[in-house]
């Protein structure tokens, strides 16, 4: 394999523009990753015509001969866990849009085999809030990268209301929240967050592992797609091509084309300095009793945006308590491989996760804001002292913007990047795939243009979208150290 490294010229600081629309379809496609990226992108290429010629193989490096045993797609997945918010409130119109068209899907539930069926989707409502901010001249433009959690919840507000001015029934489901005394009453728990938001009753959550076995279920019956097991090590290449993967049992896959879907771990295999990195985000769970279920089970999601602390209502007696925030860094050495020219040289953040250390527990300064999160979210007596059931670290890969990053890589030929979830993405599962699969045949929705392009380098990769809360820069070991 030639070991030559990329070209070294600046990207553009421009927006990228849309490629030329002709595409001859490759003749067998490599995915490295089967999360909400990966397998909604071999979903979509088995069903589209365009691809019907071509082979499909997805690797994984759980084992998906065993989908009922629990071990596929891998346990610490972002995409595997108890639930996950599902809606269209967003700041950005062009999520919101697509989050609404997401929904549509989730929402069906009239036959077993639909998406939303079988406890798969429940439309418990969403109660959005903020702390107050900065007061905003009227008419202020706000750079993207300037929100405040109050400014995304007041955008996202009208962007709701515009999207629900065209659904009667929609419309009737959501409404304002102008202080903590009315957020209080909708919460319905004796709690309260936030100083200003709105409810959608629009929104709600899904069991995230039921619905990704769901998917997983879907693109088997296609009978198109290849599972592979194992550890992608590194990219193979020649020249200034991606030819295929490289495992840690040696075994080699060779493809015309290479999607790398592999959710934080993407870091490892390729040089994402300025554009992705990973973070670790807190969850605890908590086990309740059959009246703390009864009481709680039929409250809305609940999310301040200014914190990034947020409940998603318990069932089978266990609650889920987590902050969407800046999270943690663990700056790792990844020692480069002289059969890949891809991988970074330098240090990057890299997940630590509890398959990889089974003793791993959230850091003290997490576990404290989830219990404040309890204490006035959900304040049943005794419930913010209660000992976490169990704890997580789910890791994002973040991009600077929250956008996604769906594109062919600049100076590499055949390799397709789909990452960036940034801790946002599982929501679109039922539409996202086929979103990349235009990309990939150089038919970006034109409202994800620039958006979901590679882009020039950012000197650090912190996301800004008013969306995060907690304290940016906090490395990993350092807080677990803290501890002792």
């Amino acid at each position: 394999m030639d070991s030559a490294s990329p070209p070294s010229s600046t990207l553009p600081t421009s927006l990228p523009q849309q490629r030329p629309s002709a595409f001859s379809p490759p003749s067998s496609i490599l995915i490295i990753g089967s999360g909400v990226f990966g397998l909604s992108t071999a979903w979509a290429l088995a069903r589209r015509d365009t691809f019907s010629q071509c082979s499909i193989t997805v690797i994984d490096r759980s084992d998906p001969s065993q989908p009922d045993a629990g071990v596929f797609p891998a346990r610490d997945a972002a995409s595997i866990d108890t639930s996950r918010i599902i809606r269209a409130d967003y700041s950005d119109a062009s999520y919101a849009a697509l989050a609404a068209e997401a929904q549509v899907q989730w929402r069906k539930q009239n036959q077993t085999s639909d998406l939303g069926a079988e406890g798969r989707y429940s439309e418990s409502g969403l109660v959005l809030v903020a702390d107050a901010g900065p007061t905003r001249a009227p008419g202020e433009i706000i750079d993207k990268s300037s929100l405040t959690g109050m400014d995304y919840v007041r955008f996202s507000w009208d962007n709701v209301r515009s999207m629900a001015s065209s659904d009667p029934d929609w419309a009737g489901r959501i409404h304002e929240l102008p202080n903590p005394a009315a957020i209080r009453e909708q919460l319905g728990t004796g709690g309260s967050s936030g100083t200003w938001g709105y409810f959608n009753g629009g929104s709600g959550w899904a069991d995230a592992e039921a619905s990704m076995a769901w998917l997983f279920d879907q693109v088997v019956a296609t009978g198109r797609v290849v599972f592979v097991h194992g550890d992608v090590v590194s990219l193979q290449s020649h020249d200034n091509s991606v030819t295929g993967a490289k495992l840690s049992d040696g075994r080699m896959f060779s493809a015309d084309l290479v999607v790398l879907a592999a959710g934080a771990w993407t870091g490892g295999l390729i040089d994402l300095s300025g554009q992705v990195t990973a973070t670790g985000q807190v969850l605890g769970y908590l086990d309740l009793t059959e009246a703390e279920q009864e009481q709680l089970g039929k409250m809305p999601v609940i999310l301040n945006m200014s914190s990034g602390l947020f409940i998603i209502p318990p069932r089978n007696r266990m609650l889920k308590i987590a902050r969407h925030a800046y999270g943690y860094l663990n700056p790792t050495s990844l020692a480069p491989l002289a059969s890949s020219t891809t991988t970074p040289s330098q240090p990057v953040s890299y997940p630590l996760t509890h398959l990889t250390d089974p003793s791993l527990s959230i850091p003290k300064e997490g576990a404290d804001d989830l219990r404040r999160a309890i204490q006035e979210m959900v304040p049943l007596p005794g419930l913010a002292e209660r000992p976490f059931t169990k704890t997580r670290i789910c890791w994002y890969a973040d991009t600077p913007t929250a956008d996604f990053i769906v594109d062919y890589h600049p100076h590499w030929t055949g390799l397709f990047v789909a990452t960036g979830d940034s801790g946002h993405a599982f929501k679109f599962m039922p539409v996202l795939g086929d979103k990349i699969v235009d990309c990939i045949t150089h038919n970006c929705p034109r409202e994800f243009l620039g958006k979901w392009n590679w882009k020039s380098s950012a000197a650090t990769v912190v996301t800004e979208d008013g969306s995060r809360g907690g304290i940016s820069g906090l490395i990993l070991s350092r807080e677990l150290n803290r501890d002792n």
